[in-house]
């Protein structure tokens, strides 16, 4: 059996290095095979757009009388943008319940449960074209959007728990490596070579069982968190034996040896809810932190550039510019792989800059060329340019990183908290963009990058300042980063006993 060793990292501090197992290679899989399924309901919907209004058409008209006509158009906008809209909802809703979910079934099982609406989501909106039911496909999008928020959760959640501490980012990183190939595999199938013909398009819908069903049949295979096991369930044989499958060592009494750590400090917690994260002085800096790089995921513009991208292409004369999307997509797959690999080599933080500042650069780069795009034609190659530079910069750091930082940040007490507080800030900032961009785009015209610059400036220098690097740190080691940048903590850790006085004296939330 392979056996791990002790190597220092930056500072002389030991961590244990174990072997890639073929328990943890299949568990990381099956966990990112949600994420796969997240990217592709987000990318399923977007390419097939005309033909599925034609179908909502048709399923009015089906309804009436052949004198009553067809749909209103302003009724069929109304309907699909309930129908793109209602996904960020759902994931809305869900992603305030993965702190409970996660506590209550557990990481792995509260991912086969979460299948359950997979598979009801995807058979509403593969059966809503022959049930002529518009209302399905909005009613499906809704239930795989709650899918979506309880997998954001719970995936960066199960596999940074489950990860060796020296590869728990490059591990980390694979949600949204997954997510993007997701949404690359969505764009492919929605051509029209493909599923994305009138008679076909359902089967794309279809398509979002067949990760829902493999994940069931695998899942049973994985083990459970050992995080999850020995601190909440305090079931220590079976955290030494999840330990052994994973990292493959007979004597796991180092790896243990964090989380003993962990669960005595909580022994003293109680525990922490979504408001006592806020009112806590300890836990308040770093939600923060996680809260505003959610914002700079979502605030980043990426979900504009996609919005133009297409228009963008076409104005540079590229004769089918849905291949040149396309194309962006793949930059944005494979750039998510560049991250993989640099993540423990540059850090999170490091990474993180460095992405905002490329893509405020591209920011900048866009709105020059669009602005001057009608009268120096030539000019267009600027803008493609700046549309592959800012897709990458994304996927280097703002991309992949708030999604596996908050585990980080927290320790088990208050992470499932954490992670619904992140993950609800995620989607409900994608549902504001989503649905106010088009207003601030036609408000802004080709100058709307250049506020995007501004606000991407605005999180360079709040990362810069405020975000800690976590790089192979512990817990423990993450916390007095934390109380380094702000030694008033020290002092109020010192007065309160407990951690329970720091939140309010344990009144009830």
């Amino acid at each position: 059996m392979p056996s791990g060793g002790f190597q220092p990292i930056d500072g002389g501090q030991m961590v244990v290095r174990t072997a890639v197992t073929k328990t943890l290679v299949l568990s990381i899989f099956t966990a990112i095979l949600s994420s796969f399924q997240f990217g592709y309901n987000i990318g399923v919907i977007n390419a097939p757009q005309k033909i599925i209004e034609q179908s909502y058409n048709e399923s009015y008209i089906s309804r009436k009388t052949p004198e009553s006509g067809s749909i209103d158009v302003g009724l069929l906008r109304t309907l699909w943008s309930l129908s793109v809209a209602i996904f960020s909802i759902g994931g809305m809703v869900s992603s305030l319940c993965v702190g409970v979910v996660s506590q209550w079934l557990g990481r792995k099982r509260a991912m086969i449960v979460n299948n359950f609406f997979a598979f009801v989501g995807g058979t509403m909106m593969g059966l809503c074209q022959v049930s002529h039911s518009y209302e399905m496909m909005i009613l499906g999008r809704f239930i795989i959007g709650a899918y979506s928020g309880l997998a954001s959760g719970l995936v960066p959640m199960y596999v940074g728990e489950i990860s060796p501490t020296h590869l728990r980012g490059a591990l980390g990183t694979l949600h949204q490596l997954s997510l993007v190939i997701g949404i690359l595999v969505a764009q492919v199938l929605g051509l029209d070579l493909f599923l994305g013909t009138m008679s076909r398009w359902p089967v794309l819908f279809w398509v979002t069982l067949i990760p829902a069903a493999l994940q069931s049949v695998l899942l049973p295979f994985c083990p459970e968190s050992p995080r999850f096991l020995y601190i909440v369930c305090e079931q220590e044989g079976l955290a030494k034996t999840s330990l052994r499958r994973l990292y493959g060592l007979q004597d796991v009494s180092d790896a243990l040896s964090e989380m003993k750590e962990e669960k005595r400090q909580m022994d003293t917690q109680q525990k922490v809810s979504i408001l006592q994260i806020f009112r806590s002085r300890t836990y308040r800096q770093p939600i923060i932190v996680a809260i505003m790089l959610q914002l700079s995921q979502q605030l980043s513009g990426i979900n504009a550039i996609f919005y133009y991208s297409t228009d963008i292409f076409f104005k540079a004369g590229v004769d089918q510019p849905i291949y040149a999307t396309i194309g962006a997509g793949i930059v944005n797959t494979a750039f998510t792989v560049v991250s993989l690999f640099l993540v423990e080599r540059a850090g999170r933080r490091t990474l993180h800059l460095v992405g905002l500042a490329g893509m405020i650069m591209c920011a900048l780069l866009m709105t020059v060329a669009m602005v001057l795009q009608e009268t120096i034609p030539a000019i267009s190659a600027l803008s493609m340019a700046a549309v592959f530079g800012f897709v990458a910069f994304f996927e280097v750091g703002p991309g992949p990183i708030p999604w596996f930082i908050v585990a980080e940040l927290f320790s088990q007490g208050p992470r499932p908290a954490a992670m619904a507080i992140a993950g609800c800030t995620n989607w409900t900032s994608n549902f504001i963009i989503g649905m106010g961009f088009p207003y601030v785009a036609d408000l802004c015209g080709p100058y709307v990058f250049l506020l995007f610059a501004l606000v991407l400036l605005g999180f360079f220098i709040f990362t810069y300042f405020r975000v800690p690097e976590t790089r192979g740190r512990s817990f423990d080691e993450i916390a007095n980063a934390f109380r380094r940048r702000n030694p008033s903590l020290l002092d109020h850790e010192v007065k309160a006993s407990t951690e329970l006085d720091s939140l309010g004296g344990g009144d009830d939330v």
